[in-house]
């Protein structure tokens, strides 16, 4: 297992992370808890969860795996999804996260959280108000680290303007969606992350699945996380997904590699992911994924591997400008 600074917090955290929307749902409690001893077996220090998995069972589940070995491992959770029914159980007002936060607290048996996550940007409440609610919860020491989920470039260099403007609590993290199928935090979300010394845990590497080669076809009655849900459907129903798909698993099985395995390791390569959230249904789909630890990406493999998909567009469209490694203008 590799270990990488956590933005400039002083943590260091394994570049895989255990990924626990599944603990309670597809793995029942004994499944989970063993998914977990491997993970942790295997070095991985980081477990990822959200207050809405599962109806907060993962949570409570990842609670019990984590109550004899606390400050030992660094955990992350969500508020901001709805959770309920009422009117305002949902979004990123101050009512809504402070009692979320305080039932992930109850849920997970702890005192604290390490890295509490915003899962989603909420256009109806203000900005300054949810960055002051973190920066309580930082100093009653509820939340160590704060993080941004599936928020775009701008949304998030607006949080952080807005927090370094009043002096409150800045975000630590960035928990962005990252594969072979889905790129686009190249073109801004991780040359941001860079230049403001943001941590990156990045989410579905295997595209929920898409990149195991399973969907040939998208079967809607196929009983598979991609069609389990009707957004992961939606997330990945275009052809040119499919094409990348097909290229990708010839090519890793052409030589010699599992595909999961690959794709996983594919974004641990890219310099400014800390680490990667990987998932399972049980210890066996586990230890397939970690295999991807076994793999030398090198950079010839590396771009390869990207060759075979769609290169996002420069956020500017201007390609005579788009600079090499060394940060020099190409000829």
């Amino acid at each position: 297992m590799k270990y990488k600074k956590f933005g400039l917090t002083g943590l260091q955290v394994s570049n895989i992370s255990l990924g626990t929307m599944t603990f309670g749902a597809e793995a029942n409690k004994q499944e989970s808890i063993e998914m977990f001893n491997l993970a942790k077996d295997f070095g991985i220090n980081i477990f990822d969860c959200a207050n809405k998995y599962a109806n907060g069972e993962s949570e409570k589940i990842l609670g019990e795996c984590i109550k004899n070995c606390r400050d030992e491992v660094i955990v992350s959770t969500k508020g901001a999804s709805s959770i309920g029914t009422d009117i305002n159980s949902k979004g990123l007002s101050r009512k809504h996260l402070m009692c979320e936060l305080e039932k992930s607290l109850k849920r997970l048996n702890t005192d604290y959280i390490d890295i509490y996550f915003l899962h989603y940007f909420d256009p109806y409440t203000s900005i300054e108000d949810t960055m002051r609610f973190l920066d309580d919860a930082v100093k009653q020491g509820k939340i160590l680290y704060t993080g941004l989920s599936n928020w775009s470039a701008w949304q998030i260099m607006k949080s952080i303007h807005i927090s370094k403007s009043n002096l409150l609590k800045s975000i630590d993290c960035i928990q962005p969606m990252y594969s072979l199928v889905k790129r686009q935090v190249e073109t801004e979300i991780l040359p941001l992350a860079e230049d403001q010394n943001l941590a990156v845990i990045s989410y579905s590497p295997v595209g929920s699945g898409l990149l195991t080669g399973k969907y040939e076809t998208i079967d809607t009655t196929a009983n598979a996380r991609l069609n389990e849900k009707k957004y992961y459907n939606q997330r990945y129903n275009h052809k040119i997904y499919h094409e990348t798909v097909k290229k990708f698993c010839e090519y890793a099985n052409k030589n010699g590699y599992e595909p999961a395995s690959l794709a996983i390791s594919w974004v641990l390569s890219h310099d400014t992911i800390t680490s990667s959230i990987i998932g399972a249904r049980n210890k066996e789909q586990l230890k397939s994924n970690l295999k991807c630890l076994e793999i030398e990406m090198s950079d010839t493999l590396r771009d390869e591997i990207s060759n075979l998909s769609f290169t996002p567009f420069p956020a500017n469209d201007r390609f005579e400008e788009i600079v090499d490694s060394s940060n020099r203008l190409r000829d």
